[in-house]
Protein backbone atom coordinates (compact mmCIF):
# COMPACT_ATOMS: atom_id res chain seq x y z
CA UNK A 1 0.00 0.00 0.00
CA UNK A 2 1.44 3.48 -1.01
CA UNK A 3 1.80 6.27 1.78
CA UNK A 4 -0.97 8.39 -0.12
CA UNK A 5 -3.49 4.89 -0.01
CA UNK A 6 -2.55 4.56 4.42
CA UNK A 7 -3.00 8.17 4.58
CA UNK A 8 -6.86 7.96 2.61
CA UNK A 9 -7.57 4.54 4.12
CA UNK A 10 -7.08 6.15 8.04
CA UNK A 11 -10.58 8.06 8.99
CA UNK A 12 -10.67 11.89 10.09
CA UNK A 13 -11.68 10.28 13.59
CA UNK A 14 -8.85 7.68 13.68
CA UNK A 15 -6.16 10.75 12.97
CA UNK A 16 -7.68 12.60 16.12
CA UNK A 17 -7.24 9.86 17.83
CA UNK A 18 -3.35 8.81 16.88
CA UNK A 19 -2.88 12.79 17.76
CA UNK A 20 -5.10 12.22 21.04
CA UNK A 21 -2.39 9.42 22.00
CA UNK A 22 0.40 11.37 21.55
CA UNK A 23 -0.60 13.87 24.71
CA UNK A 24 0.43 12.06 27.73
CA UNK A 25 4.23 12.22 26.08
CA UNK A 26 3.63 15.46 25.03
CA UNK A 27 3.16 16.68 28.81
CA UNK A 28 5.71 14.43 30.04
CA UNK A 29 8.54 16.27 27.67
CA UNK A 30 7.19 19.48 27.50
CA UNK A 31 10.26 21.68 27.71
CA UNK A 32 12.89 19.23 27.59
CA UNK A 33 15.86 18.88 26.02
CA UNK A 34 16.30 16.06 23.45
CA UNK A 35 19.58 15.89 21.57
CA UNK A 36 19.59 13.86 18.14
CA UNK A 37 22.29 12.33 16.59
CA UNK A 38 21.23 12.26 12.83
CA UNK A 39 23.23 9.85 10.44
CA UNK A 40 22.89 6.58 8.20
CA UNK A 41 20.47 6.48 5.55
CA UNK A 42 17.94 8.93 7.09
CA UNK A 43 20.63 11.59 5.88
CA UNK A 44 20.73 10.48 2.33
CA UNK A 45 17.33 9.51 0.95
CA UNK A 46 15.53 12.25 -0.01
CA UNK A 47 12.38 11.42 1.62
CA UNK A 48 13.36 10.25 4.97
CA UNK A 49 15.20 13.39 4.94
CA UNK A 50 11.93 14.96 4.63
CA UNK A 51 10.43 12.49 7.29
CA UNK A 52 13.22 13.67 9.51
CA UNK A 53 12.78 17.88 9.45
CA UNK A 54 9.25 17.22 9.50
CA UNK A 55 9.47 15.53 12.86
CA UNK A 56 11.89 17.80 14.33
CA UNK A 57 10.13 20.64 13.52
CA UNK A 58 6.83 18.98 14.84
CA UNK A 59 8.16 18.34 18.75
CA UNK A 60 9.74 21.82 18.60
CA UNK A 61 6.28 23.36 18.35
CA UNK A 62 4.58 20.62 20.49
CA UNK A 63 7.11 21.96 23.72
CA UNK A 64 9.92 19.98 23.30
CA UNK A 65 13.95 21.55 22.63
CA UNK A 66 15.43 19.69 19.82
CA UNK A 67 19.01 19.22 19.34
CA UNK A 68 20.38 18.45 16.17
CA UNK A 69 24.07 16.71 15.99
CA UNK A 70 24.97 15.31 12.53
CA UNK A 71 27.72 13.29 11.07
CA UNK A 72 28.10 12.81 7.50
CA UNK A 73 30.29 9.99 6.69
CA UNK A 74 29.01 9.36 3.25
CA UNK A 75 29.34 12.70 2.09
CA UNK A 76 33.35 12.87 3.39
CA UNK A 77 33.92 9.78 1.75
CA UNK A 78 32.65 10.89 -1.77
CA UNK A 79 34.32 14.18 -1.89
CA UNK A 80 37.53 12.40 -0.40
CA UNK A 81 37.19 10.07 -3.68
CA UNK A 82 36.63 12.97 -6.07
CA UNK A 83 40.08 14.89 -4.75
CA UNK A 84 41.65 10.58 -5.10
CA UNK A 85 41.87 10.28 -1.26
CA UNK A 86 40.69 7.11 0.43
CA UNK A 87 39.14 7.00 4.16
CA UNK A 88 40.94 4.97 6.24
CA UNK A 89 39.56 4.03 9.86
CA UNK A 90 41.03 3.03 13.02
CA UNK A 91 38.57 1.53 15.83
CA UNK A 92 35.79 3.34 14.25
CA UNK A 93 37.46 6.68 13.93
CA UNK A 94 38.41 8.29 10.84
CA UNK A 95 41.82 9.17 9.81
CA UNK A 96 42.20 12.40 9.22
CA UNK A 97 44.98 14.37 8.22
CA UNK A 98 45.47 17.98 7.25
CA UNK A 99 43.72 17.21 3.48
CA UNK A 100 41.42 14.98 4.98
CA UNK A 101 40.52 17.85 7.78
CA UNK A 102 40.14 20.45 5.15
CA UNK A 103 37.28 18.14 2.98
CA UNK A 104 35.61 17.08 6.61
CA UNK A 105 34.89 20.45 7.72
CA UNK A 106 34.17 21.71 3.89
CA UNK A 107 31.45 18.66 4.06
CA UNK A 108 30.36 19.20 8.01
CA UNK A 109 30.41 23.01 8.16
CA UNK A 110 28.77 23.39 4.75
CA UNK A 111 27.26 21.13 2.32
CA UNK A 112 25.44 18.83 5.09
CA UNK A 113 25.18 21.54 7.74
CA UNK A 114 23.30 24.07 5.50
CA UNK A 115 21.14 21.00 3.94
CA UNK A 116 20.01 20.66 7.00
CA UNK A 117 19.25 23.64 8.45
CA UNK A 118 17.63 24.32 4.84
CA UNK A 119 15.52 21.37 5.14
CA UNK A 120 14.22 22.28 8.76
CA UNK A 121 13.65 25.99 7.65
CA UNK A 122 11.32 24.88 4.68
CA UNK A 123 9.10 23.37 6.97
CA UNK A 124 8.73 26.09 9.04
CA UNK A 125 11.17 25.10 12.13
CA UNK A 126 13.82 28.24 12.92
CA UNK A 127 17.10 26.31 12.44
CA UNK A 128 20.78 27.50 13.20
CA UNK A 129 23.82 26.13 11.79
CA UNK A 130 26.79 25.61 14.07
CA UNK A 131 30.36 24.18 14.43
CA UNK A 132 31.89 23.75 17.51
CA UNK A 133 34.00 26.43 16.83
CA UNK A 134 31.47 28.93 17.07
CA UNK A 135 31.91 31.06 20.14
CA UNK A 136 34.05 28.09 20.83
CA UNK A 137 31.56 26.15 22.32
CA UNK A 138 33.38 22.86 21.81
CA UNK A 139 36.69 22.42 22.68
CA UNK A 140 38.62 19.41 22.26
CA UNK A 141 42.14 18.52 22.23
CA UNK A 142 44.31 15.72 20.17
CA UNK A 143 42.81 12.27 20.60
CA UNK A 144 45.10 9.48 20.94
CA UNK A 145 43.86 6.03 20.77
CA UNK A 146 45.34 2.95 22.57
CA UNK A 147 45.94 -0.07 20.82
CA UNK A 148 44.54 -3.16 21.26
CA UNK A 149 45.77 -5.70 22.87
CA UNK A 150 49.03 -4.09 22.89
CA UNK A 151 50.74 -2.66 26.91
CA UNK A 152 49.32 0.45 28.44
CA UNK A 153 50.53 3.60 27.04
CA UNK A 154 51.01 1.98 23.30
CA UNK A 155 48.98 4.56 21.35
CA UNK A 156 48.02 5.55 17.91
CA UNK A 157 47.81 8.91 16.26
CA UNK A 158 44.97 9.43 14.13
CA UNK A 159 45.36 12.81 12.73
CA UNK A 160 43.50 15.76 13.65
CA UNK A 161 41.15 13.72 15.64
CA UNK A 162 39.95 15.60 18.70
CA UNK A 163 39.00 14.71 22.24
CA UNK A 164 36.23 16.55 23.84
CA UNK A 165 37.56 18.59 26.78
CA UNK A 166 34.59 21.01 27.35
CA UNK A 167 31.73 22.43 26.21
CA UNK A 168 29.91 25.73 26.61
CA UNK A 169 26.12 25.39 26.75
CA UNK A 170 25.78 29.07 26.69
CA UNK A 171 25.44 29.51 23.18
CA UNK A 172 22.75 26.47 22.86
CA UNK A 173 21.07 28.17 25.55
CA UNK A 174 20.86 31.44 24.20
CA UNK A 175 19.26 29.81 20.81
CA UNK A 176 16.79 28.04 23.15
CA UNK A 177 15.78 31.47 24.35
CA UNK A 178 14.82 32.19 20.43
CA UNK A 179 12.96 29.26 19.48
CA UNK A 180 16.04 28.28 17.37
CA UNK A 181 16.31 24.61 16.62
CA UNK A 182 20.79 24.25 16.90
CA UNK A 183 22.06 22.03 13.92
CA UNK A 184 25.90 21.45 14.93
CA UNK A 185 28.22 19.51 12.90
CA UNK A 186 30.74 17.66 15.22
CA UNK A 187 34.07 19.81 14.85
CA UNK A 188 35.83 21.15 17.48
CA UNK A 189 38.94 23.73 18.50
CA UNK A 190 42.01 23.31 20.26
CA UNK A 191 43.42 26.01 22.62
CA UNK A 192 45.91 27.41 20.00
CA UNK A 193 42.47 27.61 17.17
CA UNK A 194 43.14 24.13 16.30
CA UNK A 195 40.43 22.01 13.96
CA UNK A 196 39.70 18.78 15.21
CA UNK A 197 36.91 16.19 14.11
CA UNK A 198 35.15 14.65 16.58
CA UNK A 199 33.29 11.72 16.22
CA UNK A 200 29.13 13.05 15.98
CA UNK A 201 27.73 10.33 18.59
CA UNK A 202 30.83 11.32 21.19
CA UNK A 203 29.63 14.89 20.71
CA UNK A 204 25.98 14.02 20.71
CA UNK A 205 26.38 12.02 23.90
CA UNK A 206 28.05 14.68 25.62
CA UNK A 207 26.18 17.50 24.81
CA UNK A 208 23.36 15.36 26.13
CA UNK A 209 25.26 15.52 29.76
CA UNK A 210 26.02 18.74 29.37
CA UNK A 211 22.45 20.31 28.37
CA UNK A 212 21.20 17.48 30.50
CA UNK A 213 18.84 16.23 28.35
CA UNK A 214 15.73 14.32 28.88
CA UNK A 215 16.86 11.88 25.97
CA UNK A 216 19.68 11.18 23.62
CA UNK A 217 18.65 9.59 20.42
CA UNK A 218 21.03 7.93 18.46
CA UNK A 219 19.47 7.39 14.78
CA UNK A 220 21.44 3.95 12.83
CA UNK A 221 21.22 1.92 9.84
CA UNK A 222 20.05 -0.95 12.05
CA UNK A 223 17.57 -1.78 13.82
CA UNK A 224 18.83 -0.63 17.54
CA UNK A 225 21.32 -3.20 19.31
CA UNK A 226 21.06 -6.49 18.09
CA UNK A 227 22.30 -9.89 19.76
CA UNK A 228 25.15 -12.25 18.47
CA UNK A 229 21.87 -13.98 16.34
CA UNK A 230 20.51 -10.78 15.07
CA UNK A 231 17.86 -10.36 17.56
CA UNK A 232 16.91 -6.76 18.77
CA UNK A 233 17.96 -6.03 22.39
CA UNK A 234 14.29 -4.18 22.77
CA UNK A 235 15.70 -2.83 26.86
CA UNK A 236 19.34 -2.63 28.20
CA UNK A 237 20.75 -2.12 31.46
CA UNK A 238 24.20 -0.07 31.44
CA UNK A 239 25.79 -3.16 32.76
CA UNK A 240 24.17 -5.43 29.98
CA UNK A 241 26.09 -3.42 27.32
CA UNK A 242 29.21 -3.88 28.89
CA UNK A 243 28.44 -7.57 28.84
CA UNK A 244 27.89 -6.92 25.29
CA UNK A 245 31.30 -5.64 24.26
CA UNK A 246 33.26 -7.72 26.62
CA UNK A 247 31.83 -10.82 24.47
CA UNK A 248 32.23 -8.67 21.01
CA UNK A 249 28.99 -8.84 20.10
CA UNK A 250 29.27 -5.17 19.75
CA UNK A 251 32.30 -4.04 17.83
CA UNK A 252 33.47 -1.73 14.80
CA UNK A 253 31.63 1.44 13.95
CA UNK A 254 29.02 1.02 16.75
CA UNK A 255 31.59 1.03 19.72
CA UNK A 256 31.76 4.58 20.02
CA UNK A 257 27.72 4.66 19.91
CA UNK A 258 27.60 2.65 22.50
CA UNK A 259 30.36 4.05 24.33
CA UNK A 260 28.79 7.95 24.24
CA UNK A 261 25.30 6.32 24.66
CA UNK A 262 26.59 4.17 27.90
CA UNK A 263 28.40 7.75 29.23
CA UNK A 264 25.50 10.01 28.48
CA UNK A 265 23.34 7.08 31.03
CA UNK A 266 25.82 6.80 33.24
CA UNK A 267 26.00 10.86 33.65
CA UNK A 268 22.42 12.00 34.25
CA UNK A 269 20.37 11.49 30.99
CA UNK A 270 17.43 9.65 31.30
CA UNK A 271 17.09 7.35 28.67
CA UNK A 272 19.27 6.68 25.11
CA UNK A 273 17.91 5.79 22.07
CA UNK A 274 19.77 3.77 19.25
CA UNK A 275 16.87 3.65 16.34
CA UNK A 276 16.66 2.46 12.79
CA UNK A 277 17.10 5.62 11.18
CA UNK A 278 15.24 3.77 7.79
CA UNK A 279 11.76 4.09 9.22
CA UNK A 280 9.73 6.80 8.44
CA UNK A 281 8.85 9.17 11.07
CA UNK A 282 11.66 7.42 13.14
CA UNK A 283 11.75 10.44 15.54
CA UNK A 284 7.78 10.73 16.21
CA UNK A 285 7.39 6.79 16.75
CA UNK A 286 10.40 6.44 19.42
CA UNK A 287 9.43 9.55 21.96
CA UNK A 288 5.15 10.02 21.05
CA UNK A 289 4.28 6.70 21.29
CA UNK A 290 4.63 3.57 22.63
CA UNK A 291 6.03 2.01 19.69
CA UNK A 292 9.81 2.20 19.59
CA UNK A 293 11.76 1.37 17.22
CA UNK A 294 15.12 0.63 18.55
CA UNK A 295 16.86 -0.15 21.54
CA UNK A 296 16.00 1.99 24.92
CA UNK A 297 19.04 2.12 27.43
CA UNK A 298 17.90 3.40 30.72
CA UNK A 299 20.29 5.29 33.33
CA UNK A 300 19.33 2.64 36.34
Amino acid sequence: MTQTALQQDVTPARKAEILAEALPYIKRFFDKTIVIKYGGNAMTDPHLKDCFARDVVLLKLVGLNPVVVHGGGPQIENLLARVGKKGEFIQGMRVTDAETMEVVEMVLGGQVNKEIVNLINKHGGKAVGLTGKDAGFIRAKKLLMQKKDAPEGDLIDVGQVGEITGIDPSLIAFLDQGDFIPVIAPIGVGEEGETYNINADVVAGKLAEILKAEKLVLLTNTPGVLDKAGNLLTGLTPRQIDDLVADGTLSGGMLPKIGSALDAARNGVKSVHIIDGRVEHCLLLEILTDHGVGTMIKSK
